[in-house]
């Protein structure tokens, strides 16, 4: 039987480019905004597009926060795509315009740390560039080093917060990339991954990225 895929619609993302994206994995995709459904597949894919303040008032109306949160309570995978991966961390900070002070929003909270504007000469971040993974990474399983992703953003994790004290604990994955600054380009943590840049618009490497998060399902 091939696994159960929810792509969230809580009106933010691509989403049927993830859905197709995802289908040519092998999987079943539906897209909805049903928490039940959300909540019940094998695979939830949240994407997001545009500004976290605006992602997260949507997510949060469309109760996608309890969906994320109770997912990965019971170990259940969760892959959180642009402004998807933007949104699970404490914060983001953004600029209102350019006569105001910054704006902070409280994101869901599953890691620590603060999104904010990246330090770079050209601003959004647009098109294709390399990432670091580590050696250990599960998503990026078979992908080989100098292969490129396509980024469309001007946010972004400039540094990692995340400490583990119990070392029975494996720590989270982080593979980087860089504009500018370094700054996080996915996560690999138990059931909770996400990727900054767009896998659905990364041509093979993308799609094998989907196939490795698919085959953990």
């Amino acid at each position: 039987m091939p696994s159960r895929v929810v792509v969230f619609d809580y009106g933010s993302g691509n989403l049927r480019s993830a859905q197709r994206a995802m289908e040519r994995t092998g999987a079943d995709v539906t897209v909805t905004s049903d928490p039940r459904a959300a909540l019940e597949a094998d695979g939830l894919v949240v994407p997001g597009v545009g500004a976290f303040s605006a992602c997260m008032s949507s997510l949060l109306a469309a109760g996608g926060d309890r969906v994320i949160g109770r997912r990965l309570a019971g170990g259940r995978p969760v892959l959180g795509i642009c402004v998807g991966l933007q949104v699970l961390f404490e914060q983001g900070v953004e600029q209102a315009d350019t006569s105001a002070e910054d704006v902070a929003t409280q994101g869901c909270g599953e890691w620590p740390g603060t999104v904010e504007r990246l330090r770079a000469p050209v601003l959004p971040h647009m098109g294709w560039n390399t990432v670091r993974p580590p050696e250990d990474s599960r998503l990026f399983a078979g992908i080989g080093a100098g292969e490129r992703f396509y980024f469309v953003h001007s946010y972004a994790v400039r540094t990692w917060e995340f400490e583990v004290g119990d070392q029975r604990i494996a720590p989270p994955r982080v593979t980087w990339a860089e504009h500018g600054e370094p700054f996080v380009a996915a996560v690999e943590n138990g059931p909770l991954c996400a990727t900054q840049f767009h896998p659905e618009k990364s041509g093979d490497a993308g799609a094998r990225l989907l196939a490795n998060w698919a085959a953990t399902l």
